[in-house]
């Protein structure tokens, strides 16, 4: 198989770590196993920063130190990618990328990132109506393989049922698995609070949201994917609309930002390439925050 997505991922990832410490990326995806499926190894003292449920509260009144468990990995972990998908996924960011490209770009890095750690990855969309599910497995080739059939997905032909691919993971897939979902504002919005109940008590979930170009203020014209039209200039250079838009935006993020974290549910938010590894390292670090909490 031509590794063609694989190649683009890690020359990113090698121009990161050109520029930040080699290893951050590597020890920030492995802190997500703090704790968590996990054998103990031994003791050690205490380091700000350290998981205080990994505390040892026994050991650490007979010594008189702060002492915390350390682990070592007992099995390979199971990383499983959910995308969204739907014509929705084909309008611009602020910066107009494509959503659908960036969510590619981002599924691709956490999964060229597990695979390199020996993880299994596994991905879930909605075609249309049908999932399409790629089982766990390990390798480059195989999230190559993930990421070349989302790219041909022709999104434009149906609208967005992400729930329909979350409620496939809580009825069919009982593993123990970290769970990356990629989607925007709305997907978020209209996911039901019994799904993220679910599949965060069965799962570590996190969700990396893809943002939304803006249908005013631009001297550009925007193209409304849903409505298959350009935004009229009238509409477009409206000031009070302008307002009314940053408003709905702004209420809609508070309104997803609470729903996620009432089940302790890490979020960032992805506006264009550049910033890719940057907020894949955000989230990352949010849900070790939030689950220390």
């Amino acid at each position: 198989m031509r590794m063609n997505f694989i190649s683009k991922i890690r020359t990113k990832m090698n121009i990161y770590a050109s520029k930040k410490s080699s290893n951050l990326f590597d020890g920030s995806y492995k802190s997500i196993y703090q704790g968590n499926g996990l054998d103990f190894e031994n003791l050690r003292e205490y380091i700000p920063g350290d998981n205080i449920r990994d505390i040892d509260w026994k050991s650490s009144s007979r010594s008189g130190k702060m002492l915390v468990k350390r682990y070592v990995a007992e099995r390979k972990h199971n990383i499983m990618i959910v995308l969204d998908t739907g014509r929705k996924m084909m309008a611009h960011t602020k910066r107009m990328e494509i959503k659908k490209e960036l969510a590619l770009q981002a599924g691709g890095i956490v999964g060229y990132v597990a695979a390199r750690n020996g993880d299994n990855v596994g991905a879930i969309y909605n075609s249309g109506g049908k999932i399409r599910y790629h089982q766990l497995r390990t390798g480059t080739n195989n999230v190559e393989r993930i990421i070349t059939m989302y790219d041909r997905e022709k999104c434009e032909d149906y609208d967005s049922d992400l729930e329909k691919s979350l409620d496939y993971i809580v009825k069919n897939i009982k593993r123990k698995m970290v769970v990356f979902v990629i989607t925007d504002a709305t997907g978020i919005r209209d996911l039901s609070e019994g799904s993220l109940k679910k599949l965060s008590f069965q799962h570590d979930l996190l969700f990396i949201r893809i943002g939304d170009s803006d249908y005013t203020g631009k001297k550009e014209r925007h193209y409304n994917q849903a409505a298959g039209h350009y935004v009229p200039d009238f509409f477009a250079n409206n000031r009070k609309l302008r307002r009314i838009e940053l408003q709905t935006k702004a209420a809609l993020d508070r309104a997803n930002s609470d729903k996620l974290l009432q089940f302790r549910i890490a979020s960032t938010e992805l506006d264009n390439e550049e910033e890719l590894m940057d907020k894949i390292l955000d989230v990352l670090a949010e849900h070790r925050y939030v689950n220390l909490r």
